[in-house]
């Protein structure tokens, strides 16, 4: 499967592995989006500092 940029584990993988999510959907998918970004940015400052 082909990954957008800035994406390690793209939402629709990761809600296949989630339970039903009792609340709001939209809020959890945007927080999922906003950490997964930030752990590719940390993985790509790693590989460029050394």
């Amino acid at each position: 499967m082909k990954r957008l940029p800035g994406t390690c584990f793209p939402w629709e993988e990761k809600v296949k592995d989630l339970p039903s999510i009792q609340g709001d959907a939209e809020l959890v998918r945007r927080v999922w989006q906003d950490i997964d970004a930030l752990g590719y940015m940390y993985i790509w400052q790693i590989l460029l500092s050394f």
